[in-house]
């Protein structure tokens, strides 16, 4: 698993035991639909972050902050790891707490939201709708959600709209805007 663009680019990253990371192809779409809606990395919120590949991605191209939300220990020591690898362990704080508590315990307003909750998560989606109709956004945010195909995705989360889907064999990605 290697960062695809920015100023980490090539640099080999670590998966935790039991994640599945987004593959190479997956992530280097969700990007290039990102750099060209020129989208603000300045501020990221990583949520589900497993190995931390999507916001170290965010990082690695606008070099802003990343906020990771991951509740498993295991999983937010190797996110740090990996913080260190892509040299932008300045860059980020991982915080271990599961997603749905965010709201109480940060502060917004991020720009940028990657969220990519296990595919059988069923309150995944009640969660972010929950924090896209928070403060935690702020008023131009993207929100982009990793899920499987097999489920269409909901055309609003909180106050942001459906702008985007594409699916990747048993993955979609959908993006979501003010």
């Amino acid at each position: 698993m290697r960062v695809t663009g920015g100023a980490a680019r090539g640099r080999r990253l670590n998966a935790p035991p039991g994640i599945r990371p987004t593959s190479d192809r997956v992530r280097e779409a969700i990007f290039n639909v990102l750099d060209a809606q020129e989208v603000d990395y300045s501020r990221v919120l990583d949520l589900y972050a497993g190995s931390g590949l999507l916001g170290i991605e965010a990082l690695s191209r606008g070099e802003g902050w990343c906020d990771f939300i991951e509740r498993s220990a295991a999983a937010a020591n190797v996110i740090k790891d990996n913080l260190a690898l892509a040299g932008l362990a300045e860059h980020g704080r991982v915080h271990r707490f599961a997603a749905e508590h965010a709201a109480g315990h940060l502060a917004g307003p991020y720009s940028l939201l990657l969220a990519d909750p296990p595919y059988d998560d069923d309150a995944a989606l009640a969660v972010l709708a929950r924090i896209a109709a928070s403060d935690l956004l702020g008023p131009d945010a993207t929100l982009v959600l990793e899920h499987s195909s097999r489920r269409d995705p909901p055309e609003k989360l909180g106050g942001l709209q459906l702008s985007w889907t594409r699916r990747y064999g048993d993955t979609q990605v959908s993006i979501y805007r003010t």
